[in-house]
């Protein structure tokens, strides 16, 4: 309908940590997944699931995963219709169909994550399985997360208008057509974030697929975060904010508002990053998310700030 997805063989060929890389079928779709983590586990090294955000995919955490996976069994999933993993149809790109599709690939692995962190939408996925018990981490670290409403989302207009231009096989065909690297380099730098010509290749190579990007416009279309917003005050799980300050796609005022609403909710405010503050500080980032697992337990001190 939209084309043809992303081929690993080619579009694949030098994707970031290839070699962590699976493909997992697991809830009717084939999933692509990395596992990192040290080469000789046991039951004491905990498994920690980063979830990255609407648009994305693995490659997001490029350079942040492999500092994490010193002391974690880090599982990165592309999620339904972005990257490498199927499209689904509209209805499995929801926000409880995405946190089911997630359980279903967990369970196909074996794995419990005791630590979740995720980017943007990757938050909400989140916190919508620790909600409905899906998930028992024993923190959550939203990174920048879409965790509100978006602006306008509210409307009665706004998902009616975006479903019907999802499923308009045209629209993401004129989308993945206008992505070139200018256009790309604009969107990116809309959201506050600066990277390097590494990572404006991979959001092109992901922005010029038709099928990814009908996946990015489906999960904005089929979500409903006024209930999660409703229901966040109820989450029994430590809730973690880091946020990039100069963040223009989710508004540091929005992390402040959650961190009222969470009983208990922590806040860090990493000043002169944007959204995608993960990747241009995954040195800090990681070392915010070493600090949240020794506070909870997951990690002993000595851990801490080695690199």
């Amino acid at each position: 309908m939209f084309g043809e997805r992303l081929r690993w063989e080619s579009d694949g060929r030098d994707w970031p940590n290839r070699g962590a890389s699976r493909f997992v079928r697991a809830g009717r779709l084939r999933w692509h997944v990395q596992v990192l983590g040290p080469e000789a586990t046991g039951e004491e090294t905990p498994v920690l699931l980063l979830v990255h955000g609407t648009g994305a995919s693995s490659h997001s955490f490029e350079t942040l995963a492999p500092l994490l996976a010193r002391h974690f069994i880090c599982v990165i999933p592309d999620l339904p219709g972005h990257g490498f993993t199927d499209l689904p149809p509209l209805r499995g790109l929801s926000l409880p169909a995405m946190a089911r599709g997630l359980q279903a690939l967990l369970r196909q692995l074996d794995l419990s994550p005791q630590l979740v962190a995720g980017h943007s939408a990757g938050a909400a996925i989140l916190a919508q399985m620790c909600l409905k018990d899906q998930i028992a981490p024993a923190a959550l670290i939203a990174l920048n997360g879409a965790l509100l409403p978006y602006p306008g989302a509210s409307s009665p207009w706004f998902a009616p208008t975006v479903k019907l231009a999802v499923w308009n096989p045209i629209v993401p065909r004129v989308f993945s057509a206008r992505a070139d690297e200018r256009s790309v380099r604009r969107l990116i730098a809309g959201t506050g974030s600066t990277l390097k010509p590494r990572g404006i290749d991979l959001y092109g190579r992901l922005a010029r697929n038709p099928v990814h990007v009908a996946g990015a416009l489906g999960m904005m279309a089929g979500w409903d975060l006024l209930s999660l917003r409703r229901d966040l005050p109820s989450l029994k799980v430590p809730l973690s904010l880091l946020v990039g300050g100069e963040d223009r796609a989710i508004r540091p005022y929005q992390a402040r508002q959650i961190a009222e609403q969470v009983p208990g909710a922590e806040l860090r405010l990493f000043e002169g990053l944007g959204h995608l503050a993960h990747e241009e500080d995954p040195e800090g980032t990681a070392e915010a998310i070493l600090e949240v697992a020794h506070a909870r337990g997951l990690l002993p001190s000595i851990t801490v700030n080695l690199f």
